[in-house]
């Protein structure tokens, strides 16, 4: 039996920009990405359609060496997209309803790996099917869950992603998603404490832009990491993944909660000044892979 570290199952899709601009993302699948820049080689599980976006993102993965195995390919829906609009400078996003990855598909999941963690999104959990294979692939694996919180409208409901909390190891999410699940008390610490015994969590990690990070554990270690101050920031699109990404690397390395962390603020830190959610170049990486050694 092979044994491959992670699983990341989810959405891979493209934002369509009013200039026709087109780049490749979707939360899971900028993870993997990344993941696979730190030598981890993980095994990503989405769906595609037959269609020229879909070759696209296979060439994508197989330049940058990762597995194409568990993409699968749809032949009645399309690759996903989500078509982003400007509005005074704010981008909108509308996400667009019986994609690809909305029928992953339970029977042509390879279920011959065992993995140490499994990591998942809320988003691609929107349709039933996706929602079973995901089922399925849990059951068959005794792994830790890493749960990465992502409230999209209208694609979302209160009772379905407390659930999906319930089942989860380490969850993370933003300051605006803990507050939609849970009544925000005046102290965050306070609303994390009561957030992770409600949902028996190892781990929750609350992101709060550029005031940086918390996270807690069930021992009670509470640890806070902030941005560096002066960064040219170019774009924050993505930092929540690549901040996913150290963090499942931490959980693979054995790293303390506390060095992951500071790992995991200072590799978005860095994200945040290139355009885009991933990068295309592995030297971006080097300094992080040097220093962690």
């Amino acid at each position: 039996m092979n044994h491959t570290p992670i699983a990341i199952f989810g959405e891979v899709l493209f934002d369509q920009f009013p200039d026709g601009q087109q780049v490749l993302g979707g939360a899971p699948f900028n993870v993997a990405w990344h993941l696979q820049a730190f030598g981890l080689a993980p095994c990503f599980i989405s769906r595609v359609g037959d269609d020229t976006k879909a070759e696209h993102i296979k060439h994508a993965m197989q330049t940058w060496g990762m597995a194409t195995h568990q993409l699968q390919t749809d032949y009645e829906h399309t690759t996903g997209v989500v078509q982003i609009t400007f509005n005074d400078d704010e981008p909108s996003y509308a996400i667009l309803p019986n994609q690809a990855y909305d029928f992953i598909a339970a029977d042509q999941l390879d279920l011959g790996n065992q993995y140490l963690v499994i990591y998942h999104g809320t988003l691609a959990l929107r349709h039933e099917t996706s929602t079973h294979a995901l089922e399925v692939l849990k059951t068959h694996h005794q792994s830790k869950i890493f749960l990465d919180v992502n409230l999209r409208e209208p694609w979302w409901q209160a009772d379905r992603v407390k659930h999906i909390i319930d089942q989860a190891h380490w969850v993370k999410l933003n300051e605006h998603e803990l507050a939609h699940l849970q009544p925000l008390h005046s102290d965050l610490k306070e609303a994390m404490a009561l957030f992770l015994a409600r949902h028996h969590l190892e781990v929750l990690i609350v992101t709060c832009g550029e005031r940086g990070a918390f996270a807690l554990n069930q021992l009670g270690e509470y640890i806070e990491v902030t941005p560096t101050t002066q960064l040219a920031v170019v774009d924050t699109v993505g930092a929540g993944d690549a901040f996913a990404a150290v963090l499942l690397l931490g959980l693979q390395r054995g790293w303390s909660l506390a060095v992951t962390m500071q790992r995991a603020q200072s590799f978005a830190s860095k994200l945040v000044t290139q355009q885009g959610a991933t990068v295309q170049d592995l030297e971006f990486y080097q300094p992080f892979i040097k220093a962690w050694r």
